[in-house]
């Protein structure tokens, strides 16, 4: 794993899949050249990380010295504790909207996060790996910090946010820090790995616009 944190300080690889509260710390760097997380559970031990992959030297120059990068491929890992793949995303190469495909740690597709709209608050639709529609992702505000996960009927089975009241101050930085919260524990399997799919790759998919 790319993570240094103290071995004390890192949990005994926990199912993040079952996890209800997370948080994705985004490490601090004076140039992005690679999309690195660290995730946390909420008392701050490290329980997974999520990294940029296949990236190549020319890549990374494109990335430092331009603005296109946001417009080509990318794949990221998220990884738990023990460093055991748990999911794969790609976010195919886009213009305007991005889509984001969601494998498990096997390779088996899980499904996709698909942005719907460019102008006002930026909303996602969830897919299962047929197509079928498990929710949707909603912006809550203009500049997309705090999001509500709905289910099919519209309740609201999760956020992902800025803020979180259990959150520790000195896990924030000036680096981005997003919490993935899951209320409704009754949600399917693969609506959680969309949900934490979501959290790791919101920063790819969508700030990275700005």
């Amino acid at each position: 794993m790319t993570d240094h944190a103290d071995p004390a300080d890192r949990a005994d690889s926990p199912d993040l899949l079952a996890a209800d509260v997370l948080i994705v710390n985004q490490k601090a760097k004076l140039i992005e050249l690679t999309n690195e997380y660290t995730i946390r559970d909420p008392q701050g031990q490290v329980v997974g990380s999520v990294r940029q992959e296949g990236q190549s030297k020319a890549r990374k120059v494109v990335r430092a010295l331009t603005r296109f990068d946001q417009f080509m491929s990318v794949r990221l890992g998220v990884y738990d504790a023990g460093g055991a793949l748990v999911l794969s995303l790609t976010r195919p190469a886009k213009l305007m909207k991005s889509s984001v495909e969601v494998a498990d740690g096997g390779g088996a597709a899980v499904g996709r996060i698909v942005q719907q709209n460019v102008i006002g608050k930026i909303r996602f639709g969830l897919e299962d790996a047929s197509g079928a529609a498990l929710g949707q992702i909603r912006a809550e505000n203009w500049r997309a910090w705090d999001f509500a996960i709905l289910d099919p009927a519209e309740r609201e089975v999760g956020r992902i946010s800025k803020k979180w009241a259990g959150l520790g101050k000195e896990l924030f930085t000036t680096a981005d820090n997003y919490v993935l919260e899951v209320s409704d524990a009754t949600v399917s399997p693969g609506m959680r790995k969309l949900m934490l799919a979501a959290a790791a790759a919101i920063d790819t998919a969508l700030k990275q616009n700005e």
